[in-house]
């Protein structure tokens, strides 16, 4: 039968012998030589698969390390605010002679005055 179908002409084929031509040439694209000759091209694949999936394990890895740095970012952010706002209260006027009362100075009760040479 299979020498009848080399005989036929292109033109001549039926639909039947057409889905019989593919069905062989399927079954000899996956047949054991076909296999073994493109080991290196399987070869290939496997290799780029496993580069992707170390590199979304990889990518996975920096998002979880980025996280964990914003957020400590962010405390660290709130910590500065809430130091310079304690230093700001601590630099008002009435901070600065409350501190300096402690040490036993007292604010000057007459305005500056500047000296002149004649």
């Amino acid at each position: 039968m299979s020498n009848e179908d080399e005989k036929i002409p292109q033109e001549h084929i039926t639909p039947a012998q057409r889905v019989r031509s593919d069905w062989r040439s399927l079954v000899e694209k996956l047949s054991y030589k076909a296999i073994v000759n493109n080991i290196p091209y399987f070869g290939f694949i496997a290799l780029l698969c496993v580069f992707y999936i170390s590199n979304s394990h990889r990518s996975i890895e920096i998002q979880r390390e980025t996280n964990k740095q914003y957020k400590a970012l962010k405390e660290l952010r709130w910590k500065h605010m809430d130091v310079q706002s304690q230093l700001m209260q601590v630099k008002t006027e009435t901070q600065v002679i409350k501190n300096a009362e402690a040490i036993g100075l007292k604010p000057s009760l007459l305005p500056a005055y500047k000296i002149s040479k004649k």
